[in-house]
């Protein structure tokens, strides 16, 4: 991508959250799709033809061979994260790739060392982080507006069928809600009270091995706690509160993607606007665009470091989830 002309994208894996992509980037000035990829070239074709992508591929490979892509959305299942990203960034592209970010830290350590070796950009798509309501949250949090943050309690799922063949409910493409769902009530902890210095979970784990409902408190700097859920078999209220030393902040449903913030403040109540326009995955992408455009390599919002980060405390509940959230295997959350 240069100046004058636009990032063209290459998407890899053309399922539901690619199609809302694709939506989003009509609403981006600077950014097109030019090829999308699939094993199944029908597929590949669908989604050429619903948003208008002149290329198709029924290979990774091939697509990734394309010298008019500057850059990969990866949107396919959270195992083949790790791959599809090494493969990109060894073709010289920069790369989008879905949260959660990989299976574990050490998937994502080496995502980061590969794109910190080509010098390329790399970025998890935490949608979340470049939302009106969350860019809000951070200028209410850095002015005081409830004093100091000491706990943050929010949830994110629903109840799901169980279908062995569905991606959710399939332990072999990272299925499960901790890394489906659990990523946003832990990346929102993170965002507000920083990185936890230790876990305790527990959790369900479902007939087809993966963790059905799970539930963690996480302990951060200063005594101050979060306590996060998520579920695929549950249905929650997908919502999140922040309390300080004088007063709270709501975050209605969805948490990840509120359209308004209550502050009960020291002020009084103050209900704000936060909603926006289109698809909200177009602030991301424009967050790509211009990091790139300005020669950097990852983004402050959602840099490389705190997607490592925030992989080890995922791996952490898991651990504690899987071994029965005894308390002599809680783990601590390494820097």
């Amino acid at each position: 991508m240069t100046a004058d002309r636009s990032m063209r994208w290459g998407v890899v894996g053309p399922g539901g959250i690619a199609d809302r992509f694709a939506t989003a980037m009509t609403m981006v000035d600077d950014g097109e799709i030019v090829a999308v990829s699939s094993r199944s070239l029908d597929r590949a074709d669908a989604f050429a033809d619903r948003h208008g992508v002149a290329r198709r591929y029924s290979s990774r490979d091939d697509l990734l061979a394309d010298p008019d892509v500057d850059a990969v959305y990866v949107a396919t299942p959270h195992a083949q994260h790790q791959a599809d990203t090494l493969a990109a960034l060894a073709a010289g592209k920069h790369v989008l790739c879905e949260k959660a970010f990989a299976l574990d830290a050490e998937q994502a350590t080496r995502m980061v060392e590969a794109a910190r070796a080509a010098d390329l950009f790399l970025m998890e798509a935490l949608w979340s982080r470049f939302l009106p309501a969350y860019v809000r949250l951070r200028e209410l949090l850095d002015d005081g507006a409830v004093g100091e943050p000491l706990l943050v309690e929010a949830d994110f799922g629903f109840r799901m069928p169980i279908d062995p063949a569905h991606r959710l409910f399939d332990l072999g493409q990272g299925g499960g809600a901790l890394l489906d769902l659990g990523i946003y009530p832990v990346q929102l902890c993170a965002f507000v009270l920083g990185l936890p210095e230790r876990v305790v979970a527990d959790g369900v784990i479902g007939g087809t091995g993966v963790d059905e409902v799970v539930a963690g408190v996480l302990h951060h700097a200063g005594d101050r706690l979060g306590v996060v859920k998520a579920s695929i078999r549950v249905p929650m209220a997908c919502t999140a509160r922040i309390s300080g030393s004088d007063g709270w902040i709501d975050l209605p449903a969805f948490m990840h993607c509120p359209s308004s913030i209550t502050v009960h403040g020291p002020k009084g109540v103050q209900e704000i606007d936060t909603s926006f326009e289109g698809d909200g995955l177009r602030f991301e992408i424009e967050e790509v665009h211009r990091r790139v455009a300005a020669g950097d390599t990852e983004s402050p919002v959602m840099s490389l470091d705190e997607s490592v980060a925030l992989m080890r405390v995922l791996d952490d509940i898991g651990a504690s989830v899987r071994s029965g959230g005894r308390p002599g295997d809680v783990v601590e959350s390494r820097p």
